[in-house]
């Protein structure tokens, strides 16, 4: 005989399949816009050197119903050539999801829906402003990885630092 208790629970297997905190329900683009006004004088430019670029991007997301949120990454782009708009990029990609309560303990919903689920849509967005620009006559835009940990705690930094809870995760434009 045993000294162990008999009603201790059996010993977990790994077989067990692992409970995923999240579940994407659907990805989509909400909004997408490019324009060249310039087209096609623009393009002799391009011989002057590569555009420069403004890029604005960020992370937003909004409580649809009980676990279900709908989280999107806005992307602003804008490239001159010598003072001119060769071309303005604005892509709005989302995605609806769903928090497992059983794994999420309600602190880290928040934080969740806007870093880790941005981080697995980005190479989306990333593939779609590539497609886009390059359909656009212009070369590929490939944008570089985006800490949204970081986006993440620069946007809710004043909150925290007056110990406010950042509460639900609000749509910011």
């Amino acid at each position: 005989m045993s000294d162990a208790p008999q009603d201790s629970p059996p010993p977990a297997t790994d077989n067990a399949p692992p409970i995923a905190p999240l579940r994407f329900l659907g990805q989509f683009i909400r909004d997408l816009s490019f324009e060249a006004p310039l087209a096609p004088e623009i393009f002799n430019n391009l011989r002057d050197g590569a555009p420069e670029m403004t890029i604005t991007i960020d992370a937003a997301a909004r409580q649809i119903e009980g676990p279900t949120f709908d989280v999107t990454i806005s992307v602003q782009l804008e490239a001159k050539i010598v003072e001119k708009t060769a071309f303005i990029l604005e892509l709005v990609y989302g995605c609806v999801v769903e928090l497992n309560a059983a794994v999420v303990p309600p602190e880290y919903a928040h934080s969740l829906v806007l870093i880790e689920v941005p981080r697995h849509l980005f190479p989306f967005v990333r593939q779609i402003v590539a497609e886009t620009t390059g359909a656009g006559g212009f070369p590929p835009v490939m944008l570089q990885m985006v800490d949204f940990a970081d986006l993440y705690r620069r946007k809710f930094a004043p909150q925290a630092a007056a110990g406010q809870e950042p509460g639900p995760a609000p749509a910011v434009h």
